[in-house]
Formats: C-alpha cells, sequence, structure tokens
C-alpha cells in the first residue's frame, strides 16, 4: 500500500504484538536466535507422561489430527512454561519445523524465543494468532500460528497451550477459532475425569431451575420453593445464621413471624431427617456440595469456561427471596463479566443463545465484537430485533394511556 506520494505505507502493527515485541526485546530475545531444546529422549517421555495434560491428548489428536496432516500443518502441545510437548502433523512440515527447533522438548515461552502464538498465548493468557513477520524471530516469519490456553478446569491453573501451526492459509479468523475450541474440548475432558464428589456428602443442585433437588445418603429429595430458598441460604451460609437473619433472607415481608419460619424449618426437618438440619444457628449438620457455589469457585480461579459448562441457568430463578435474588444476581454478574471479559467468541455465543441470554443486549454486542466478519450477519440481525423492541418497550412506556392526564 502506498501513499499519494509514492512512499511505502506500512500496515499499522496490532497493539497485541507491539506489546509482545517489547516484552521479547526486554527479555533480550535475539531476532537471529533459535528455540532451546530442554527435554529429550527418556527425560521427555516421563515429563510429558505424567504431565496434566496428557489425558486430553487423545482428544486433541482426534480433533485437530487430521486437520494438521490434510493441510500440511503442525499440531502442537506446550506446558505452562512453554516447553513443546507434543508436535505431529504433517510429515514433510515437521521436517521444515525443525530448521527452528520447532520440536518436542524445545521452550516457546515468548521470553526464550520471542513473539510466537503458544508462547504469546501463555504471556497473556489468551488466546493468540501470529501471522508471518508479527514473530519476533526472523527464521519463524515464513510461519503462521494460532494457539489458546488451557486451564485446569477446576483450579483455573495455567496447564499449557494448545497450537496449530503452518503456512499462509491459517492466516484466518477460523483457526483462532478452532484451537479455542480443542482448548474447551480439553478442559472438558479434564473435567470429566475429576474424582467424584466424597462419598456421603450432600449434593444441591439449585441452578436454572424453581425446586432443588438434594441428593442425600443414595436419595434424591425434591424440594418445595421456600425449602430449597432455605437450603440455598444455609449452604452459602455453612456457619449458619440466626433465626432473624434467616427471616431477613428469605421473605420480602418484613411482617412474616419467626413462628411462621420455624414451621417451614420443622417441616424441612422432618423432610430431610433431624441430624441434617441444626439450630441456634441454623446451618447443616455436614458441608453441601452446591452447583452454584462449584460456578463460583471456578470463576474466582479463572475457569471461565468450565464455570459457564456447570452453569445451568439462573439461581432459583423464580424466587424473590431476597437472600437467593442477591447470590442469583451476583453469580450471574460474575459471569457475564468473565464472558465479556475473556472475549471467547463459542463462549459468547453460548450464553447468548441460552433461554436466560437470548435478550442480552450487552452479550450480544460482545459477541458481534468478537465473532470473525463471516459469522456477524445473524449477530447483527438479532442486536437490531433487541434494539427495536427495547426502542418499541421505551415508546409504550412514554405514551400516555386512555387515562393519563394530558
Amino acid at each position: 500500500m502506498f501513499t499519494s506520494g509514492g512512499e511505502l505505507r506500512r500496515p499499522p502493527v496490532r497493539e497485541l504484538v507491539a506489546a509482545s515485541w517489547r516484552r521479547s526485546a526486554r527479555a533480550r530475545v535475539s531476532p537471529d536466535g533459535a528455540a532451546c531444546v530442554e527435554l529429550a529422549d527418556d527425560d521427555l517421555v516421563a515429563y510429558r507422561e505424567e504431565h496434566p495434560l496428557a489425558p486430553a491428548m487423545p482428544v486433541v489428536r482426534e480433533l485437530m489430527g487430521a486437520y494438521a496432516r490434510d493441510g500440511e500443518h503442525l499440531l502442537a502441545v506446550c506446558d505452562a512454561a512453554g516447553r513443546m510437548m507434543w508436535v505431529e502433523g504433517h510429515p514433510g512440515t515437521l521436517r521444515k519445523a525443525r530448521g527452528m527447533n520447532f520440536v518436542a522438548g524445545a521452550r516457546w515461552s515468548e521470553s526464550a524465543a520471542g513473539t510466537n502464538a503458544p508462547g504469546t498465548a501463555i504471556a497473556v493468557d489468551r488466546p493468540v494468532q501470529v501471522c508471518a513477520a508479527e514473530h519476533f524471530r526472523r527464521r519463524v516469519q515464513a510461519w503462521t500460528c494460532a494457539a489458546a490456553p488451557v486451564h485446569d478446569p477446576h483450579t483455573g491453573r495455567m496447564l499449557g497451550a494448545v497450537d496449530i501451526t503452518g503456512g499462509d492459509g491459517l492466516a484466518h479468523p477460523h483457526s483462532l477459532a478452532f484451537v479455542q475450541a480443542v482448548a474447551r474440548a480439553a478442559e472438558a475432558h479434564l473435567a470429566l475425569r475429576a474424582p467424584a464428589v466424597p462419598a456421603g456428602r450432600p449434593r444441591l443442585t439449585a441452578l436454572g431451575r424453581d425446586e432443588a433437588v438434594l441428593r442425600i445418603d443414595g436419595r434424591s429429595v425434591r424440594l418445595s420453593r421456600r425449602h430449597s430458598e432455605i437450603l440455598v441460604v444455609l449452604a452459602h451460609r455453612p456457619d449458619g445464621v440466626s433465626g432473624d437473619e434467616l427471616l431477613v433472607e428469605l421473605y420480602e415481608d418484613e411482617s412474616v413471624t419467626p413462628v411462621t419460619l420455624r414451621a417451614e424449618l420443622s417441616r424441612l426437618r422432618g423432610l430431610l431427617g433431624p441430624e441434617v438440619l441444626r439450630s441456634r444457628p441454623y446451618r447443616l449438620a455436614s458441608p453441601v456440595d452446591a452447583d452454584f457455589a462449584a460456578v463460583d469457585r471456578r470463576l474466582a480461579s479463572g475457569a471461565v469456561s468450565a464455570a459457564l459448562g456447570a452453569y445451568a441457568g439462573p439461581l432459583l430463578p423464580g424466587s424473590r427471596a431476597p437472600g437467593v435474588v442477591r447470590l442469583r444476581e451476583r453469580l450471574t454478574d460474575r459471569l457475564r463479566a468473565a464472558l465479556v471479559d475473556r472475549a471467547d467468541p463459542g463462549l459468547l455465543a453460548d450464553w447468548a443463545y441460552s433461554a436466560w441470554g437470548e435478550d442480552d443486549v450487552e452479550l450480544w454486542r460482545a459477541l458481534a465484537d468478537a465473532v470473525p466478519a463471516v459469522q456477524r450477519p445473524p449477530v447483527l440481525a438479532r442486536l437490531r430485533a433487541l434494539d427495536a423492541e427495547l426502542s418499541a418497550g421505551a415508546t409504550g412506556l412514554q405514551r400516555p394511556g386512555p387515562h393519563t392526564r394530558r
């Protein structure tokens, strides 16, 4: 591209890439250097066999293997330090990649190898695509790659990244969306392998339903709306609450008396057994594994994908108990904020196309900003429809009614 004066105009460098170059320069990465191999032979085999990402490799290979071979690309998986543990794919591309030490056992962290998709994805903890001359090292600039970090679905700890590397054919938004989907699939697979809830611990399911279910002593108990609210409050407050506090948490009507509350608690105790519910203060006799608390923990640890996967809908959506409303709104707001911040089009779409997200204008706008251009038209159409509905609602509120004084 040239200016009106005939001078070459260079395209602007993306801020993500510019920031990575600055970090690479501060780390004294040589533009002419090569990645260093740190693990080889038996050490490499032993290391990756024990790595937490090893159980996810069958899923990664199933999703990426044929795509890499047929497209003359490479699939790669590195640890959280940027060390390549697996590099697989088209044989000819593997031979070419050895020329820049893109091999298993080599360190490709940003601080060691400069700007590259897996190393930069780990550095910024988000999916990254790096095309050709955006790479910091010259010998890597013939390549294009896209990578996405993988987290422990329960603790949120970063485990490493999955990467697709090849030629100019990967310089497309679909490549980034592809590795994001593979990373999410790997996290989901790891979540399924997690140990079960300790035997004997009660489990409360209250997301996306007005009547919670308590799994206890091998039986499932479906609770009434009021008993559901009581269990949610007590599960959230394991140290217990006084009768006065519980009244405030459960009843909008301040005229409700302690006698009414004690009657509800007596019925609940009869349903669950006297050993489950204790008083002075009111509390549960043992910890409860609540689904809404699990989502909260995953959000706190940064495992946004796992949090959304466990979110079956708003907490007791029909409840108007003040304590439940506060918990419901807090959890929903935290999850929505995390989704907007992550800007993962797949995660945003999961929310936007859900029953509780179909009218969420802010999330639809975030989705429109995040999806590739070819996927944007239906999202923009939904946004226009939502804006029209909002405008019509506002007009209806402002229009004088038949009994309104003009």
